[in-house]
C-alpha cells in the first residue's frame, strides 16, 4: 500500500466499494504528487470508473478515505473549485454552441467575464474550433465533442485532472492535440489522473501507472517499473505487461498473497 504523503494531489486509503453483496474495490489506495500524469489502467468491471466517481466525490467509498489536494473528496463544496472531471460520456447540450457551453460553465464555476472571455479564446483557437465556436454542438463529430468537452473541464484551471477516456474516437490529429494538453496542464504543476484503453497513449504521457484488476490494484510504478515486473523480461512493451498482471494466474515477479 502506498504510504501517506500529506504533500500528495491525490490520496486514496484502503477504498472499498460494495453493491450488496459485489464488491467493487477492495482496498485500493494511491499516492499520487501533484504534476504527475498518472495513467489508471484496468480491463473492463476493474472498477476504474468507480474509482474516478470516489475520487472526484461523485461517489462515497463503503469504507476509506480520500483527500484531493489537502482537502476530503466527500465535501463537494470546498472540492469543485480544485478538480475538473472529463466523463467518458461528456455532459453537453447539443442546442447551445460551444461558446456557449462554456460561458454557461464559466458562471457555474464563478469565473470572471474577463478572464472567461480570454481563456475560452484562447483554448478554443488551441484545439481548432474558433471557426465551429458558434455552431450548435449537436451538429459536431464525435472528435469536435471530445475537443469542447475537454476545454470545460481545463476552463476552471483545476489543481487536479480526471480524465475518462479523453481519446476514445478520436482522429490521430484530435488525439495528439489532448496528449499534447495533458503534457501541459502537467507541466503547470497540476495532476492528471488518465483511465484509457489506449495503452500506447499513457505509455506516451505517463509517468506513473497504476493497474487495477478485480477492484484491486496490482502493478504500480513508472510504466519501466510496471513492465520489469511483469514476467517479460522488462523488454515488452507496456501492453505485454499489462495482460501478464491482469490475467487470472500469478504473473509478478516476487508476488505474495499478501
Amino acid at each position: 500500500m502506498p504510504s501517506t504523503n500529506a504533500d500528495a494531489a491525490v490520496e486514496a486509503t484502503d477504498l472499498r466499494k460494495a453493491y450488496g453483496s459485489e464488491v467493487a474495490l477492495d482496498g485500493v489506495s494511491l499516492s499520487i504528487p501533484s504534476g504527475t500524469v498518472y495513467g489508471f489502467l484496468g480491463p473492463n468491471g476493474a472498477g476504474k470508473t468507480t474509482t474516478m466517481r470516489i475520487l472526484t466525490g461523485l461517489s462515497q467509498p463503503t469504507s476509506g478515505s480520500v483527500r484531493i489536494c489537502g482537502l476530503d473528496a466527500s465535501d463537494r463544496g470546498k472540492l469543485a473549485p480544485h478538480v475538473g472531471y472529463l466523463p467518458e460520456t461528456p455532459p453537453l447540450y447539443d442546442e447551445f454552441s460551444a461558446r456557449e457551453q462554456l460561458d454557461y460553465v464559466a458562471d457555474l464555476r464563478d469565473i470572471s467575464s474577463e478572464t472567461a472571455e480570454a481563456r475560452i479564446d484562447d483554448l478554443l483557437d488551441q484545439f481548432d474550433l474558433v471557426g465551429d465556436a458558434n455552431k450548435r454542438i449537436g451538429t459536431y463529430s464525435k472528435g469536435m465533442k471530445q475537443k469542447t468537452a475537454f476545454i470545460q473541464s481545463v476552463l476552471h484551471d483545476p489543481d487536479v485532472l480526471f480524465l475518462d477516456e479523453p481519446t476514445s474516437g478520436l482522429d490521430p490529429r484530435a488525439a495528439r492535440q489532448i496528449r499534447t494538453s495533458i503534457g501541459d496542464v502537467a507541466d503547470s504543476g497540476a495532476t492528471v489522473f488518465l483511465s484509457t484503453h489506449i495503452l500506447p497513449v499513457v505509455e506516451a504521457v505517463a509517468d506513473e501507472v497504476g493497474v487495477l484488476f478485480d477492484g484491486r490494484v496490482v502493478a504500480e510504478g513508472t510504466p519501466d517499473e510496471v513492465k520489469s515486473r511483469a514476467q517479460t523480461g522488462g523488454e515488452g512493451s507496456l501492453e505485454d505487461a499489462f495482460l501478464a498482471v491482469t490475467s487470472d494466474e500469478p504473473q509478478l515477479s516476487g508476488a505474495t498473497d499478501e
